[in-house]
Parts: structure tokens; C-alpha cells; sequence
């Protein structure tokens, strides 16, 4: 169920600034989740319109860009992607590194009427 409490987030955000827009209907909702939150896009989206059912956002699509994350191995400075979010170097076997770009999930824009 994060991806429901995720998606109320969302809702609740997109909500407050349709409401400071003084908008009276949200078209679309346009943003990103990084691939290492093991989140899916599709079951957010469902959750978004289940949540929004009654609100300015009824109706609205929530558009949600995959991010692909890099690491930087902090032992050996490789840079790699990360396997099933598994930050192990494929270079040196170490766990330690750092991970470059954005991480998480985010609203870029919002379409209103």
C-alpha cells in the first residue's frame, strides 16, 4: 500500500495548488519516480484516481517519467547502474557508493482549467 499513501501525497499536493491557482479542474499531472523506489507507475497512477474521486483532480492523468539512476562506487570510483536497487559494484564487489541523479518521485508541472 505505499504506493496508495504515495498517491494521497500527490493528490493532496496538487490539490493545494490547483486551489492557489484558483483552477476548477486539474487536466494532468506530469512528473517522475526514480527506478531505485521500486515503485510502480501504474498502480500509482490507479491509486491517484481512486484518490481523486470528488476532487478538483477528478478525471485528471498522472503522467509519471521513469528516472534511470547511475552509481558511483565510493572504493573504486566505478560508475554503473544498480541491479534490482542494489547499490554492489560490479567492479570491486563493494556496497558503498553514491547515487547520481535524482532519487525518489516528484511533481514537474500540473495542467489546469
Amino acid at each position: 500500500m505505499h504506493e496508495a499513501s504515495l498517491a494521497r501525497q500527490i493528490l493532496n499536493a496538487v490539490v493545494d495548488r490547483a486551489r492557489q491557482a484558483d483552477a476548477a479542474r486539474v487536466r494532468v499531472v506530469r512528473g517522475w519516480v526514480s527506478e531505485t523506489e521500486a515503485l510502480s507507475a501504474d498502480s500509482l497512477a490507479l491509486h491517484f484516481a481512486a484518490e481523486a474521486r470528488g476532487t478538483v483532480a477528478e478525471g485528471a492523468r498522472l503522467e509519471l517519467a521513469l528516472e534511470h539512476v547511475r552509481a558511483r562506487c565510493r572504493s573504486c570510483a566505478h560508475v554503473y547502474a544498480p541491479e534490482h536497487h542494489l547499490l554492489v559494484c560490479p567492479a570491486c564487489g563493494a556496497g558503498d557508493a553514491d547515487v547520481l541523479g535524482r532519487v525518489g518521485l516528484g511533481v514537474d508541472a500540473i495542467e489546469v482549467e
